[in-house]
């Protein structure tokens, strides 16, 4: 934990941040908000609401928020507040009496009898486009349609299959056609994936990919054996990289990971046996920090996104392979790298380590000092003060996420 006086410095610091930049932040989201509202129509996955729903309007909150969720764009949803359906102009909603945050709306679909008590993933985000604030609930795509209620809640059916066809949502007194029904369970039933797209809903199946033999790293899965894992030693990878030294045991050791589907390779990753050969893992991606265009990075780090295809490789290798020795290589290994709940907060975080990597140096230095590995004197063909620079840069970085979170969250 940093000092007092250094949190509230970063605190405020975060807050003006937040004030100031949010349009950098949210660029992204904005970028698509602005060209869906210059198309001057509602479509499939976006709506138009010139104000938040009162609470009269309870159904009709549920209603888009189903119908949006079993949209047939596979593709995050938006119900965009602020924007008037008739002439698309803006109407900036801060001062609106019934706006609500993420956690109003989980709340009011908590109490809502979803079948399977299956329910939409939402997020409410806000956006700053020509000097209006407008809020957009973002519903996330999803693999678990189609929703929809078992009881009845006020005019809504149960057992009714609500979805929308590009502008229109089906009426509240009937069913989606068969076809439209048809796909939204095949969506869920992995029907419309492509094979690397099922391949990653079968790494979560851990108990079920089956060892061809006990001298080939090789499996299948159990119920499509066509999905095959290969993973071997790879001799002709060498070197060192930083976080091989927060390891027990820091000799490099590499692998070939690759993902076939019948005899086609769908991927192939560079792989990791660390400590010995008590942890497998893909290698993680790399990322950095320039503080000056005309440079390279000034600061490098190594990171993994929790909704990548490479983390689910590590998952999967950890529970195959679990072992007591795995855990405690895996805990350094994560030390050693950034872990992220998204590319969004990658992003956010690298603007957040740019504002203000000066004080967190200064902050955490001294703190880091005993969490830092010794790195050994390598010989010829290696820098040791870069390896130690990166190992010390990691450990701050480590301190900066966390403060992030806290402060963001």
């Amino acid at each position: 934990m940093p000092e007092v006086g250094g949190w509230l410095i970063f605190k405020e610091k975060w807050y003006k941040m937040k004030c100031s930049q949010n349009s950098n932040i949210n660029s992204d989201l904005e970028d698509e908000i602005s060209y869906l509202i210059e198309l001057h129509q509602e479509g499939e996955y976006w709506d138009f609401k010139r104000q938040w729903y009162d609470s009269s309007k309870s159904a009709d909150l549920l209603h888009d928020i189903i119908c949006m969720a079993n949209n047939l764009a596979n593709h995050d949803a938006y119900i965009i507040i602020g924007v008037d359906d008739a002439n698309f102009s803006l109407y900036d909603v801060v001062a609106d009496q019934n706006r609500r945050n993420t956690q109003k709306i989980v709340d009011f679909l908590k109490d809502k009898k979803f079948a399977g008590d299956i329910r939409p993933v939402i997020t409410v985000k806000q956006v700053f486009i020509e000097s209006s604030t407008l809020d957009v609930i973002i519903i996330h795509n999803s693999g678990q349609t189609p929703f929809y209620l078992k009881e009845n809640f006020k005019n809504l059916k149960a057992n009714h299959i609500y979805t929308r066809i590009q502008d229109s949502n089906t009426p509240k007194d009937k069913s989606a056609d068969i076809d439209k029904v048809e796909y939204l369970w095949k969506k869920r039933l992995g029907l419309l994936q492509t094979p690397i797209e099922k391949f990653e809903i079968y790494l979560k199946d851990t108990k079920n990919w089956i060892n061809t033999s006990d001298y080939i790293m090789e499996m299948y899965y159990k119920f499509f054996p066509e999905y095959r894992l290969i993973y071997d030693f790879d001799e002709s990878r060498h070197g060192y990289e930083y976080y091989h030294f927060f390891q027990s045991d820091s000799t490099p050791s590499y692998l070939k990971i690759q993902l076939y589907y019948h005899q086609t390779l769908l991927a192939d990753f560079v792989g990791l046996s660390l400590d010995g050969g008590r942890y497998a893992t893909p290698c993680p991606e790399t990322d950095g920090i320039t503080f000056n265009a005309n440079r390279g990075w000034h600061i490098t780090f190594k990171y993994m996104e929790k909704d990548s295809l490479i983390f689910k490789l590590n998952e999967f290798l950890y529970c195959k392979e679990y072992t007591d020795d795995a855990r405690i290589s895996r805990t350094n290994f994560f030390e050693s790298i950034l872990v992220f709940n998204s590319k969004e907060e990658r992003l956010n975080f690298k603007r957040f380590i740019k504002r203000n990597w000066e004080e967190s140096r200064k902050c955490y230095s001294s703190e880091i000092q005993s969490i830092v590995p010794t790195v050994p004197k390598l010989g010829n063909g290696y820098t040791y003060g870069a390896f130690k620079q990166e190992c010390e840069d990691i450990c701050i970085l480590q301190k900066m996420l966390s403060e992030y979170r806290r402060i963001d969250y």
